[in-house]
């Protein structure tokens, strides 16, 4: 475990040095229009995350994070006023706990935080708030409850998105708004509604079919390869029809260990994006991803606008303290559209349930834990007893799995 720590470390150094040049020639800039929506996907990450931790709807889950750039040239800003070198950025953080109240049944609390936006310089607290600068934040906060023998959960909070700062460029949003969501799972299915006062924004539903240990499953055989599917539909104005619907498909390929995710958006954009993820342990607590986008572009001239779409290729590399990543899916649709630049992010999330340890979405446990459990189960026929010295007052070591205790014969105190 020493030299697994130890090697993580130093790919991580290698990858912090490659990521301060790279930054620095190839980045693409960002727009005005993706940082003015990103209050409507961070909203819908929450509540993406939320429905994956109640899964179980027990235990804990905790997270935090933000996105490390060496450099201003990273994420310039493109707007009518020309290009402008600065900083994008994202803090976020995310805690859940549920404890038992009677029998078989949970309640608990969970609260997601993002602070997120464009500023001209570097910080972490204090932002420059020039005429090209954003920043706002999103909260999600809630209760659940879950039976586990009737194998329900059901949840619902708040979302409030404030508006910290908001330069020049950026089209009008009010200070401060405030939503409401609600959550319920019944075994392997779940719905999400998302509503600001009387109209819906969001309604997603999903199935889980994939087999997963941490919550009771099964480790191996044909039900781990059933597929997770999603459909979610968005409404993104008070009128009440469907502006857009996206349709996601995870599947596990070997093992619990290789995966595909595809989104395919259900109106004329069509292909959204597709995933190639190897996770080395099922506990996802390390993982490496491909992934291909497709970008549409609209341009407005005279009378007519035009669209131009093309594929963004990249991936990303998962070091359970670091995420680096270049050009990848996730990073296009939930930072801004960054591409063409390096990414890191220092990033820390563990999720629980019933003493087992794993990544968010995981079907496994980790694999000290495992140990552990391994232990407890063969306890009884892997411990050995081996005399040192056939005398009655020698010490005797007991041996169990590799851990050795030593007893004296008949000495006290300490």
């Amino acid at each position: 475990m020493f030299y697994y720590i130890s090697g993580m470390q130093f790919v991580s150094r290698v990858l912090f040095v490659l990521l301060a040049f790279a930054g620095l020639t190839l980045a693409d800039g960002i727009t005005p229009a993706f940082l003015a929506k990103d209050g409507a996907v961070t909203r819908d990450r929450h509540l993406s995350e939320i429905r994956d931790i109640m899964l179980g709807g027990r235990g804990g889950f905790i997270d935090f994070g933000f996105y490390y750039l060496p450099a201003r040239t990273q994420t310039p800003l493109l707007s009518d006023y020309g290009k402008h070198e600065g900083y994008a950025f994202n803090h976020h953080f995310a805690g859940f706990g549920a404890g038992e109240v009677a029998p078989y049944k949970h309640m608990g609390a969970l609260l997601w935080f993002d602070r997120s936006g464009w500023d001209g310089e570097d910080f972490f607290l204090f932002p420059q708030y020039n005429d090209f600068s954003l920043q706002r934040s999103v909260v999600t906060w809630g209760l659940t409850f879950t039976d586990v023998k009737m194998d329900w959960t059901f949840a619902a909070g708040m979302q409030h998105q404030n508006l910290e700062h908001r330069g020049k460029i950026y089209p009008y949003e009010d200070d401060s708004l405030a939503y409401s969501w609600a959550h319920l799972r019944f075994s392997k299915a779940s719905a999400q509604a998302n509503f600001y006062k009387a109209d819906w924004r969001l309604f997603r539903f999903s199935l889980d079919l994939e087999s997963r240990a941490v919550y009771g499953g099964k480790k191996s055989g044909p039900l781990t390869y059933l597929p997770n599917v999603s459909l979610a539909m968005y409404n993104d104005d008070d009128e009440k029809d469907i502006d857009s619907m996206r349709v996601t498909w995870e599947q596990n390929l070997y093992g619990q260990q290789l995966y595909a995710e595809v989104a395919y958006d259900l109106n004329d954009a069509g292909f959204h994006s597709a995933a190639l993820k190897f996770y080395p342990d099922p506990s996802r607590m390390i993982g490496f991803e491909a992934t291909c986008l497709r970008r549409i572009k609209k341009k407005i001239e005279e009378d007519r606008v035009e669209s131009e779409d093309d594929l963004l290729w990249g991936g990303a590399i998962d070091l359970l303290f670091v995420r680096f990543a270049y050009n990848a899916a996730y990073d296009y649709d939930n930072f801004f559209g960054a591409k063409g630049t390096f990414l890191a992010e220092i990033k820390f999330n563990l999720a629980t349930v019933d003493g087992w340890l794993f990544g968010r979405r995981a079907p496994r446990s980790a694999p000290m834990e495992t140990d552990i459990i391994k232990q407890k189960d063969n306890g009884a026929t892997k411990s050995e007893i081996t005399p040192l010295n056939s005398g009655s007052g020698a010490p005797k070591t007991i041996e169990a799995k590799g851990i050795r205790y030593e007893k004296a014969g008949s000495e006290g105190g300490n």
